[in-house]
């Protein structure tokens, strides 16, 4: 049942939800999923929040483009697809409460110890990029959760502000499309759906903007630690969900 506050609330959700993803270039539909499962069930927020995020992933690649990283995107794309059955079959296999707390708890130490020590990183081999992906797999199959390797991944990296924002635009808005289309697929998009996501859009659009104006007055250190701090929040939605 739809609440009576839920447009104004749904508005408030995708508007600061955007801010952040534009300026981190992660975190929008972990962010948004459990919040909009308060106001929403589950199969009107799940379609909602795979049609708004993949709106802003295009965005950002258009806006990114030309700071994409192929190469890192083939190699961790095809060793996440590898990754994506073996996440279906874990599905049935694994307590996904447990994974997602150990999960929550290596980004939550990952992201304390990079704020504690943040020039002791050394750059890691691009060779991790297949463990990686295919972890990140793993969990966009079996709990829709593919970011967190990905995130890490390029993070110990140390790729470059847009870099980093591009190559995982890239990424999710692959993820996002297949979601998307499944959606449709199964008739999980209804009228109501499609009314939500007209009436959210123009809050995505401000929030975007909104980013987009506070990302010029970021610097590169600045980045990295919004980025940091995004990782220690998403550990910690991991673990409260």
């Amino acid at each position: 049942m739809i609440l009576d506050y839920t447009p104004i609330s749904l508005v408030a959700i995708f508007f600061i939800a955007a801010i952040l993803q534009t300026l981190s270039g992660f975190g929008f539909a972990v962010i948004t999923m459990p919040l909009v499962c308060l106001v929403l069930d589950w199969r009107t927020a799940a379609p909602l929040v795979a049609m708004v995020a993949l709106t802003l992933y295009t965005i950002n690649i258009v806006r990114y483009r030309h700071a994409v990283n192929w190469r890192e995107v083939a190699r961790l794309g095809i060793a996440s697809a590898i990754g994506v059955p073996l996440g279906v079959w874990a599905l049935v296999n694994a307590n996904e409460s447990l994974v997602k707390t150990l999960l929550g708890a290596i980004l939550i130490g990952y992201a304390l110890y990079a704020l504690v020590r943040p020039g002791s990183t050394r750059a890691i081999s691009r060779h991790w990029a297949v463990p990686a992906g295919l972890l990140s797999g793993c969990l966009g199959g079996a709990y829709n959760t593919p970011g967190p390797p990905l995130i890490v991944y390029a993070s110990l990296r140390q790729w470059g502000r847009d870099e980093f924002r591009a190559s995982l635009q890239t990424l999710f808005f692959i993820s996002g499309a297949l979601t998307t289309a499944s959606h449709f697929v199964v008739s999980n998009v209804t009228p109501l759906t499609l009314r939500l996501y007209a009436l959210v859009v123009p809050a995505l659009a401000l929030g975007l903007a909104t980013g987009m104006w506070l990302d010029r007055r970021v610097d590169q250190e600045r980045f990295r630690v919004i980025v940091t701090a995004m990782i220690l929040v998403l550990g910690v939605l991991l673990v409260i969900q």
